[in-house]
């Protein structure tokens, strides 16, 4: 939609150890990185840190940029730009800072502030999976195009974003989450302390019997792959416990939303060991009382990354129907289907561009209104 936009934005990847600015031209980076320390224990000094890092971009650039727009981890009001509450990575925002105004003031620039998980799905939806899956039904004849979808990431936490017929969904409150859901295997515990990185090492411990908190989901990866020394077994389930949790959690949401899904973060690293648990979940059946079984998700489930699924995906069930008292007919195609996959720009890049295209089409809708 915006690949051949010549507006720039620019862009920031907010840690808590570093702040790293870009700027974005048609959905790519225009300039080198400039990584300036968060210092984020310490207000003034985290402002000034994005005050120094955004003016060094705009002076590196040839022309205004017409916006900021960037993800910020943790609660805010995202609509108004106040970022506040339990912080752990920056503790001098815990009591409420307004960071859009603050920086609008400075800069004299529009800006926009999301969630990394709402950029995600907002970047894929734009010029990442959907675009790319509906391009590829359409090469493989088929007239059914998809406009929703789910993205989630896979990390330190269990993050989602919604986009629903090409707007990204905010709520009422910009709170839509998944990590707070009851967990598949505790439903009193909450699911991110299932799918996220301290669930693989918490669970390769307990399975192998050790207590090695140095380990990274990387290396029990290897480990499962066979070229790591350690537990297999353990490594590896670990890893289907993890997707287990999350394709519950799925199943919820795509019965709701009925969306498509994809997935970044660093975790898909072990797609290879998490996505049959995933998949198994949401092509899961539950019961009535009276014990009659039923999908657990209403629709069909492809694994998008397998081409034989895909051309099925693809294909569905159309046939030709004649209308009633007419020689004329239609097409139907009576089976419900949606599909996952997994992240082919990378989390990173897809929040980016999520944060590229939102800040351009807020600006054209009010330029619209």
């Amino acid at each position: 939609m915006y690949h051949f936009d010549n507006r720039i934005v620019i862009t920031l990847d907010a840690g808590g150890t570093n702040l790293v600015f870009g700027a974005m031209r048609g959905c790519e980076f225009i300039v080198d990185p400039v990584t300036i320390p968060s210092r984020a224990d310490n207000l003034d000094q985290c402002l000034q840190s994005m005050v120094n890092g955004f003016k060094t971009i705009i002076d590196l650039l040839d022309e205004k940029p017409v916006a900021i727009s960037f993800a910020f981890p943790g609660p805010a009001d995202y609509p108004n730009g106040i970022v506040g509450g339990s912080l752990p990575n920056f503790p001098s925002f815990r009591d409420g800072v307004a960071l859009g105004p603050f920086l609008e003031e400075k800069f004299g620039l529009p800006v926009f502030i999301n969630n990394d998980g709402d950029l995600f799905a907002f970047g894929e939806a734009m010029a990442g999976a959907l675009p790319e899956i509906n391009k590829k039904v359409a090469e493989l004849g088929s007239h059914k195009q998809y406009k929703n979808i789910l993205g989630y990431t896979f990390g330190t936490g269990f993050g989602i974003g919604e986009v629903i017929d090409g707007k990204l969904n905010l709520g009422n409150n910009a709170c839509i989450e998944t990590f707070c859901l009851p967990g598949k295997h505790n439903p009193e515990v909450m699911v991110e302390d299932s799918v996220a990185i301290r669930a693989v090492i918490r669970e390769y411990n307990r399975l192998a019997g050790t207590n090695d908190h140095s380990l990274t989901p990387k290396d029990i990866c290897e480990i499962a792959e066979g070229i790591r020394e350690g537990n297999q077994d353990a490594a590896k389930e670990s890893f289907r416990l993890f997707g287990e949790a999350a394709g519950d959690a799925m199943a919820t949401a795509v019965t709701l939303t009925d969306s498509l899904i994809v997935i970044g973060g660093g975790l898909t690293g072990a797609a290879q060991f998490i996505m049959p648990a995933l998949l198994k979940q949401l092509r899961s059946t539950i019961h009535t009382i009276n014990g009659e079984q039923l999908q657990r998700v209403q629709m069909n489930v492809f694994d998008l990354d397998d081409e034989r699924e895909f051309a099925l995906f693809a294909k569905g069930d159309a046939r030709e129907l004649k209308v009633y008292g007419s020689e004329k007919t239609v097409v139907y195609d009576p089976m419900k289907r949606t599909g996952v996959c997994l992240s082919k720009l990378g989390a990173s890049k897809a929040i980016s561009i999520g944060a590229y295209t939102y800040a351009l089409s807020q600006l054209d809708a009010e330029r619209e209104a």
